[in-house]
Parts: C-alpha cells; structure tokens; sequence
C-alpha cells in the first residue's frame, strides 16, 4: 500500500511510532506547519522555536536520507491534511496514535489511520491494567512495578542495593560555593535562524543563545554532556535550587524526549552503561531513571486513565486570574519568585522543585484558577506537552482534582524554600515570619491557605499534622489580615 505518514512535531523518530514501518520507495512523509498552534497561544520564543525548527530539521534529514518528504505550511492540521489529500487522492493516511485527546479526536474525525504509538514504554492498555487494580494511584507502586517488569536495576525479584529508591540521600540543600558544572549551546544554523526570523510578535520570553538543540544529534550532545558531567551529582542534589545555576545538576533532556529525538529506551540504556563504569552512585542512577521509567510513564498513563474532562477540575473553587508575576519577573520583590521566573523567561525551564514548590505553590496558596496556571505552563516550558502538564497541574500542583492524583496538597511555606534554596539571604521577606510587612508571603499565605480550607482538609489524614498546627496557631486573625493585603499586592504586582 502506497501511503501517506503523517508526522506529529512531537513523534521525530524515523525508528519509532509511523515511520518504523515507513516504505523509503512508495510512502509520503508529511509534516504540517499549523498556524491555529502557532498564533493560537502566546508561545515563549524558545519553546515555539523549538517546536517549529526540530520539525524543520527533521524534514531536511529524511529528504537527505532519500525520503518522500512534503513539508506544508497551513491554516491548521485537517486543513493541511485536506490539501495533501487532494494531491495524492489514491493514498489513505496514517499515523502513530497522537500524544494528546484533541489531536486524536481531531485527526480520527478526519479518517486518518493509527497504527501503535510506541513512544512510551508503557503501553495504554497496560498502564489500565495496572490502575484498574489499585486502590489509590500511588507512583511508587507503579514503579516497582515497571522495575520488574523491565528488568532494570534488578537481581533477581529484588532492587540492586536492596532499596527501591533512595530519596533520604537525594536531598540535599545547595552548597555554598558549589560548583554546578557547566553547560552547553548550540550554534544557529540556517534553518534555526529562519525560524527565529518567523516568530511572532506575540511570542514572549527572551532568546539571546541556542541552549536547546533542534537535531538528532545536537539531542544524543546533550544527553553525552549530562552522563559524563553531571549524572554523578544528580541524585544527591535532585532537589536543590542553587541561585548561581539554572539546571543545577539536571539533565535537560526532557524536551527532547518529548518531542521523539530521543527515545526513553536508549536514555536509561545509556544511564546503565554509565553506571556500570563503577563511578556513579546508586542513589544517582536510580533517581534518574526513576524520573523516566517511574514518573514520566506515570503521568502520561494517568493523563490518559483520567480522561479528557480531568483538565476542567477545580476542587478547591480557586479563580483568582493569573498572577502579573507569572509574566514579567519584574512584578515581584520575592527573591525566590523573580530569580526562577526569569529563568523561565531566559530559558523556558526551571528542573521539578522550582516548578512545584515556588512557582505552582504560589499558584495553590493564592488560589489562582487552575485553567489559567494550566495554560501559562503550557505556553512557556521548553519540555511542556498536554499530556504531561495536565496531570501534573490539575492533580499535583493545585490539587483541584480533590485528591484523586496527590492525597494531599504540595503547599508550603518559605521554611522549604529557604532550606532548599538559596534566595532568601538577600530578600526583603523573612521565612521565619507569617506576619508584619516583611513577613515572607510564602508563610503568610501558607496559614492563610489552610485556614480558607480547613473543613476540607480536616477529613484528610495526611494533613492531620498540618491542621494541628493551624489549630494552636494564636495570632491567625493577624495572619489572615496580612494575607489579604499580600494578595492584593500580588494582583498589582507590588510584592
């Protein structure tokens, strides 16, 4: 059959997904530009540029491999789809079963062909298998289980190093005067430049060096430069916030596993051969590939177990709009809050913990509603996709889904931050206060967050500790007070 392989710009794999089974001599690769996407949301530069210029790259790389490639720019997928259609009208189309519920529903209503999406290394139907059993979701039940199932990091039936995994070595808070390492740019090519000369006037954030590749092998560069320079301090220093370093000890490689230039396999392949070289700690290696075959699988399997009306929950009845903040890092005198948003607006990447607790714990403790938070970390992380940031935000960041994914809140004060971080030596706020003007707004809000949802958080078991301390909490009424006038200001972007 002669055929047309339509190809996602989040599926660039030409020995995965569509194109594993792809004839060089008879089919037709497809990639569409859409512009609904690209206008549609604003995009931080470096992640639209990203997006659009991987896809370009990867187009220019099967056309030099000798394939049937059509690259078209349209108004949006099914139009392009259409168009490509009319001019092979003998040809049906196929593709991998897309990464998100809309491009699925969009591309089934339009006949297009799924054959496997094999870009995960859990299967749909084997991920139902697994929750169908479980009385609640917990992820460490499921990577166990993937442990086994794979095979990695096992004798036997049991773990190397007889523990599962070793968070109680892996966090540690930043050193002072650590050195974080180094990291690595790339050099702008045509292709790259083209893209950059196309962006919008709308994107947002800064884009001064190429610090994310758009090939294969820019890809394979990165992963390289983790493994020999980082992979060995990654695990004790997972959590960490050093104020001198963007990544830390991170690998940035989530971007492109993402998007198909690597595929998870061969990352924790790779992984393993580097361990097994003797000079990378257990709890560094097992943390690392915890993120991969453990977490990452369990937030797509969920974002698919859930369903597509999960996106919409709001248990906590949190509507205040989008914090200035969130936009401009100029907004905010938190130091904690200002230095990692203008890592997003430099970069488009903050690693987990800034993620979780800075900046969606600032989203939970306002109240800030949830689509809205949802769409601005949709629109501004390097690595974002729909099925990764939509459980990731509606269950564990804000925790509107009532507790279907997190049985409690990831909501704190400025003591984390400060343990964890290493902004509040030069801060106006002081996390050790919850009330006057130069309390940290973190703890403030933090009291203040418990109190609005007391009566819910009261049946929860895992907040019995935190309610206890909210009940011998005797200035509350202060706290309240100072946390409606921190609101305030933060709506006005004046704290």
């Amino acid at each position: 059959m002669n055929r047309l392989i339509f190809i996602p710009f989040d599926q660039l794999n030409v020995n995965h997904g569509a194109l594993k089974s792809a004839d060089r001599e008879t089919d037709v690769i497809v990639l569409i530009e859409s512009q609904r996407m690209i206008l549609g949301r604003t995009w931080h530069k470096q992640r639209l540029q990203f997006l659009l210029s991987c896809a370009r790259h990867f187009a220019a790389e099967l056309r030099s491999n000798d394939w049937n490639v059509e690259y078209l720019r349209s108004d949006n997928t099914a139009s392009g789809l259409k168009e490509i259609s009319e001019k092979y009208p003998d040809r049906e189309i196929f593709c991998a079963t897309p990464n998100s519920f809309r491009m699925r529903q969009q591309l089934a209503e339009i006949g297009v062909n799924f054959v496997e999406n094999d870009f995960f290394l859990t299967s749909q139907e084997l991920f139902t298998i697994w929750a169908d059993t479980q009385k609640t979701f917990t992820m460490e039940n499921f990577y166990r289980a993937q442990r086994k199932r794979l095979g990695i990091l096992m004798s036997g039936t049991t773990p190397i190093g007889g523990e599962w995994n070793y968070d109680a070595e892996n966090r540690l808070p930043p050193k002072k005067d650590q050195d974080w390492g180094t990291t690595i740019s790339f050099d702008s090519d045509l292709i790259d430049q083209e893209v950059m000369a196309e962006l919008p006037d709308t994107a947002w954030g800064n884009f001064e060096t190429k610090i994310w590749g758009t090939t294969r092998a820019e890809a394979l560069a990165q992963m390289e430069h983790f493994f020999q320079n980082h992979f060995k301090e990654f695990g004790p220093f997972e959590d960490a916030m050093p104020a001198s370093s963007w990544t830390g000890h991170h690998s940035l490689l989530s971007p492109y596993l993402n998007n198909g230039l690597l595929h998870p396999s061969e990352v924790v392949s790779a992984a393993i051969q580097r361990f097994e070289q003797g000079d990378i700690p257990l709890a560094s290696c097992e943390g690392f590939i915890r993120q991969i075959i453990g977490w990452r699988e369990y937030i797509n399997g969920m974002y698919w177990f859930l369903g597509e009306d999960y996106r919409e929950g709001n248990g906590l009845g949190a509507n205040r709009k989008l914090l200035p903040l969130f936009q401009n890092s100029k907004k905010t005198e938190m130091s904690c809050v200002k230095s990692l948003v203008q890592d997003v607006e430099d970069y488009g990447w903050t690693h987990h913990i800034p993620r979780l607790m800075v900046l969606s714990n600032l989203a939970l403790i306002t109240g800030v509603k949830p689509q809205e938070f949802l769409d601005w970390m949709r629109e501004v992380f390097i690595d974002a996709a729909d099925w990764v940031m939509v459980p990731n935000v509606i269950g564990m960041a804000t925790h509107a889904d009532g507790g279907t994914l997190m049985t409690k809140p990831y909501a704190a004060g400025g003591a984390y931050i400060s343990k964890m971080g290493q902004f509040c030596k030069n801060c106006k706020y002081d996390p050790k206060l919850r009330t006057g003007e130069t309390a940290c707004p973190f703890t403030t809000l933090y009291w203040d967050f418990l109190d609005r949802n007391a009566q819910m958080f009261s049946k929860n078991h895992r907040m019995f500790q935190q309610m206890g301390g909210l009940r011998k909490l005797s200035n509350i009424e202060e706290v309240k007070s100072r946390a409606q006038q921190v609101l305030n200001g933060l709506d006005q972007g004046l704290i």
